[in-house]
């Protein structure tokens, strides 16, 4: 690793670290009044949205593939990491030590479904696709709405109330940290390979059905831990919160941000969580203004906000930096 990459990658984290304490800082001294509660209640609701938007564009943005399941591992995150916690409570565990169990046992569950869904269904391309995941995310509602164990279609309630802000935050991070690393390894550039040329790549000898499948491993394993915060923030769940809406909302989060930036994904899952509370004055309106929002990013960006731009603290202050020296020459 290069020292310029070290500096860089401080840099982020020093930023990461000052917002966070920024957040706290304002929380703590009831700047909000009395929505402070109500405002880190959207906070944390970003930060899980964060994690499954980020961790879909890793199918949609970065292998070029079409998801219409992804609201399916969110739902096994969910459950399977609700019915651990609620099996280990009272067995020695701290909360964090039981949060950390939950979610890390809810992304496996995940991803092993994904690898179980991904090696038939990604021989298949574009819409065959679409449609086999939206079918799977179907089936998975389907068998939550029948399990006992799952509340067989009725409200799954009484789940612990793990997920606080500095632990969904600080997840959030390392989520997205790993997922940046991942696209910028070799298998992630081998994936971006495959989704600029997929019979180019095919040709070269990369191994393309090993390659996608393993993306949407990863990109299932983090849908799910967001699924596991959601779940013990939320305390109660329901089969038909994960369905084929939620999926399309997820799934235009993501066009919004623009498919191919984590930059993006970021931006856009803290935008559109937060303008459904900001428009809950004009509850009347406040779909139209959600479908007016797509309607003009579609027609002036179609590729998203950010495009395939990535963020970057160092690039920013480099420039700031050469600005101001420009200015100082010119005087």
């Amino acid at each position: 690793m290069t020292k310029q990459r070290k500096i860089a990658y401080l840099l982020n984290a020093v930023g990461v670290v000052v917002v966070f304490a920024l957040l706290m800082a304002l929380f703590a001294a009831g700047v909000f009044g009395t929505s402070t509660t109500y405002i880190q209640g959207i906070c944390t609701t970003a930060c899980y949205t964060v994690i499954m938007v980020a961790s879909l564009n890793l199918v949609v943005g970065f292998m070029g593939e079409f998801s219409l399941g992804h609201a399916g591992f969110v739902s096994v995150g969910a459950y399977v990491s609700a019915i651990v916690s609620g099996a280990l409570a009272g067995k020695g565990l701290s909360d964090l030590g039981l949060f950390l169990v939950a979610i890390l046992v809810g992304g496996l569950a995940a991803g092993i479904m994904g690898v179980l869904v991904g090696i038939p269904a990604l021989r298949l391309r574009g819409d065959y696709l679409a449609i086999v995941t939206m079918a799977f995310a179907e089936i998975i509602r389907v068998c939550f709405c029948n399990f006992s164990i799952t509340g067989g279609g009725k409200t799954l309630s009484g789940i612990l109330k793990l997920s606080t802000f500095p632990r969904a935050f600080w997840v959030m991070v390392v989520c997205v940290t790993f997922m940046y690393m991942f696209v910028r390894s070799k298998f992630g550039r081998t994936v971006q390979a495959i989704r600029e040329d997929y019979i180019a790549a095919s040709a070269a000898g990369i191994n393309v059905t090993f390659y996608k499948v393993l993306t949407f491993a990863v990109s299932s394993f983090f849908a799910g831990i967001g699924g596991a915060i959601y779940a013990h923030y939320m305390t109660a769940m329901i089969p038909t919160n994960f369905n084929f809406n939620y999926s399309a909302e997820l799934l235009s989060e993501v066009i919004i941000g623009g498919t191919g930036s984590l930059t993006g994904s970021i931006i856009g899952a803290v935008f559109l969580s937060a303008l459904p509370e900001a428009m809950r004055q004009f509850a009347t309106y406040r779909m139209l203004c959600y479908s007016v929002v797509l309607v003009l990013v579609m027609l002036f960006r179609p590729g998203g906000i950010f495009g395939r731009w990535e963020f970057s603290l160092t690039r920013a202050l480099g420039r700031l930096v050469h600005r101001r020296a420009t200015a100082k020459k010119g005087v």
